[in-house]
């Protein structure tokens, strides 16, 4: 497809039009929103986060196979077993329950710090009167804890541990599986101390049964700024030592290895390795340890109750080969959590659905769910093409262009990020780099309309005083259509004076006169405002107005025209109230008289002054003409006097042509008329004939057919009832009689020397 030339030029004077300044503040926004995006503010790493959360809750994780149940301490297990904590012996018998199905291993999202409420040492604290011989013997007794502790000791079973935050709780040392660091091929190892996350104490169970449980993980979930639970820690640091989570425990204890490998390169962490090298389970993590829990839809299948484990009425197939995790769904228990899936669901829900993620890496051979290490990298460099793209765009195409442009970018970014959501499990951030465009959309465009405005108030002190009103809102609405430096344009030129005003002025003072002129003037530009003609200047009594410039006026001569006849209208009222004025006053009534004079041509049009001041105005030989033709209005007699090339382009108006003249100031010879009315008086038969006869008065008169032209000018005369032109006729006749005495020179072209400027 080829493009328009112009389209390309339109672009390029677009690209010149914005200013250095706008650029550089562009540039500079561009700088400032990549620092910050390496900073990584809360708000900005939440915005991105949340977006991450939409892709999952469009499109959750497909959940092909349920290898986790929860046992579930639910209402109906509370309603039939009693308040919680259950006792110890209940417990045991819950494990073994769960293990005699076939269970991998049982795992407990809960921690037990305290004694068994019902031990036979609270027991017999607790019952009053016991004489103290039989309580020390019910305190020797074995009891629950005791008989939980040896019935785990023997199964594979995790218990949990709580992480209290930094500056909280116990930092010494504790039990807890060994951690084999080793560093990813191709990679150096870094010391995970460096880059797993800091917790203060850990919450521990009470010693019989931490000292006899195979498997104990920290359950903490991780939640996010905002609350909400995305990424799960696969092992935090407490103190110097490394602790695993819940789901890493499990998987080692149902495996039956005494260690896990936790493996790193340069940028942090890479993944956790749990079970034998050949058959284990690899967890993919980021470079801090943490697993993106992949979430799938609710399912009510990944729940048994607790109380049907107790009573037997779960059937073995539902348990066998499943990971178990104990843990509760009851609202009272307060274990209820905001996911990035959209609800919220039991912590035990989350650790299960965790536990599902990392198996379905490992099926994958690639993290379900994760944000590569290149992602910064890569939406870095997207925001600055997508910024710079802005920065070249919008100046040169324009505001609605660049939206359009821009917002096809990002809907092509958002489909590659959600194509590698849904294929590769990749979460790559379009919002921040959506931002940053729209960021510097705004300041463009806002640098664009502040420039726009102030080109806008140029153009309104430029022009308001003497153009009107529609043009200036016109060029408000597009100063493009004004040239505001210098341009030739085909123009028409309009000059006023009041005839006689030095005599006139002898009979005021200068406060008087002030005010009679601009009583006279506000009509006179009423006038040619109404014909959209722009005033140029006012001169002491006179007027100066064009037509064609700034905006385009092809038929300017006809406007020109028609505020001529107007304000020749509106000298008559302003007369009628001064004669009134001076007859109240008894002063002596010296009525007002207006000349007009009207050329048309190509001018230079534009602003024009010096550094200080600056004026728009039009300069060239048709303006000077027009003036000189505005003094011709005395010499011949008549109020409006116009050039040839006007009477041309206006030809409908009463024209009366008056002479073949040369002006001071110009060599060829100007054909001047006498602007009498409107097209309408134009096509009366009475002006007909007039134009007729005049015209055969001229033609006898150049013939030098003396004679005839008085014939013809005595019949003019008859047809000028009002004696308008009485004046014209005077001059004519007085020339007639000047040469039919004295002949002009055999060469004689008929041009009348014009001797004074007015």
């Amino acid at each position: 497809m080829r493009i328009p030339r112009a389209w390309l030029a339109g672009l390029r004077r677009r690209w010149r039009s914005g200013s250095l300044g706008t650029r550089i503040a562009a540039l500079s926004l561009l700088a400032g929103l990549l620092a910050l995006r390496v900073w990584d503010p809360g708000p900005v790493e939440t915005l991105r986060l949340q977006a991450f959360d939409y892709y999952q809750q469009i499109a959750p994780r497909t959940a092909t196979a349920l290898p986790v149940v929860i046992v579930d301490i639910d209402e109906k297990s509370l309603t039939d077993l009693g308040q919680w904590p259950w006792p110890r012996t209940t417990l045991a018998k819950l494990v073994s329950n769960l293990t005699q199905a076939g269970v991998l291993c049982v795992a407990f999202d809960v921690v037990f710090p305290e004694a068994d409420r019902l031990s036979p040492a609270n027991l017999a604290r607790a019952l009053e009167g016991l004489p103290p011989e039989a309580a020390a013997e019910v305190a020797k007794l074995k009891g629950g804890d005791e008989l939980f502790a040896a019935t785990i000791s023997k199964l594979p079973v995790v218990l949990g541990r709580a992480a209290l935050p930094l500056g909280q709780g116990d930092m010494s040392p504790a039990r807890t599986a060994p951690a084999a660091l080793v560093a990813a091929p191709g990679s150096a190892a870094v010391d995970p101390h460096n880059k797993l996350i800091h917790f203060g104490g850990i919450v521990r169970n009470i010693p019989v049964l931490e000292n006899s449980a195979p498997g104990l993980g920290i359950f903490m979930l991780g939640e996010e700024r905002d609350n909400i639970v995305r990424r799960v820690p696969m092992a935090i640091v407490s103190g110097d030592q490394i602790y695993p989570s819940l789901a890493v425990e499990m998987l080692r204890v149902a495996f039956h290895q005494s260690a896990y490998v936790i493996a790193s390169n340069g940028a942090g962490i890479e993944s956790i390795r749990v079970g034998p090298r050949n058959g284990g389970v690899i967890i993919p993590t980021d470079e801090r340890g943490r697993v993106w829990v992949h979430f799938a839809d609710a399912d009510p299948r990944r729940y048994v109750s607790a109380a049907d484990v107790l009573a037997g009425r779960v059937p073995p197939e539902r348990l066998a080969r499943h990971l178990a995790i104990v843990g509760t769904s009851a609202a009272g228990l307060l274990d209820i959590k905001a996911t990035a899936a959209g609800r919220s669901m039991p912590g035990v829900e989350v650790h299960a659905q965790m536990l599902e993620t990392a198996l379905s890496s490992a099926q994958l051979g690639r993290a379900s769910l994760a944000r590569p290490n290149w992602a910064l990298g890569a939406e870095t460099i997207l925001v600055v093409v997508a910024g710079l793209i802005v920065i070249v765009l919008l100046p040169m195409a324009g505001a609605w262009w660049a939206l359009g442009v821009g917002v096809a970018g990002l809907l092509a970014l958002a489909a590659v990020a959600w194509h590698l959501y849904a294929t590769e499990g990749l979460l790559i951030d379009v919002t921040y780099p959506a931002f940053v465009t729209f960021s510097l959309y705004l300041l463009l465009t806002f640098i664009g309309y502040v420039r726009e405005e102030a080109r806008r108030r140029h153009i309104r002190s430029t022009f308001s005083l003497y153009a009107p009103p529609t043009v200036v809102a016109k060029l408000e609405k597009d100063p493009d259509l004004v040239k505001l430096g210098g341009e030739e344009r085909d123009m028409t030129l309009l000059f006023t004076d009041v005839k006689g005003f030095s005599r006139i002025s002898e009979n005021y003072d200068a406060a008087r006169l002030t005010v009679l002129i601009n009583r006279l003037l506000n009509p006179l530009t009423n006038a040619i405002l109404e014909e959209e003609g722009t005033v140029d200047k006012y001169m002491g009594d006179a007027i100066m107005a064009f037509w064609n410039a700034p905006l385009d006026q092809p038929d300017h001569a006809c406007r020109a025209c028609r505020a001529a006849i107007e304000l020749q209208r509106r000298v008559g009222p302003v007369n009628d109230e001064i004669r009134a004025e001076c007859e109240a006053a008894g002063a002596k009534y010296m009525p007002l008289a207006v000349g007009v004079g009207i050329n048309s041509g190509p001018c230079c049009v534009g602003n024009m002054g010096s550094d200080l001041r600056m004026n728009y105005t039009v300069l060239g030989d048709n303006v000077n003409v027009a003036s000189r033709l505005e003094g011709q209005t005395r010499s011949y007699a008549v109020d409006i006097v116009v050039g040839e090339s006007t009477q041309a382009a206006a030809p409908d108006f009463a024209y009366l042509e008056l002479d073949l003249i040369r002006v001071i100031g110009k060599q060829e010879p100007v054909r001047i008329f006498a602007l009498l009315g409107d097209e309408k008086l134009a096509a009366d038969p009475a002006f007909r004939a007039l134009a007729e006869a005049h015209a055969a008065m001229l033609a006898a008169y150049r013939n030098q057919d003396w004679a005839a032209a008085r014939n013809f000018l005595t019949r003019c005369r008859s047809l000028d009832p009002k004696h308008k032109l009485s004046g014209l006729y005077d001059i004519y006749e007085a020339r007639i009689d000047e040469y039919a005495g004295a002949p002009p020179a055999p060469d004689w072209d008929t041009v009348y020397v014009a001797t004074a400027k007015h």
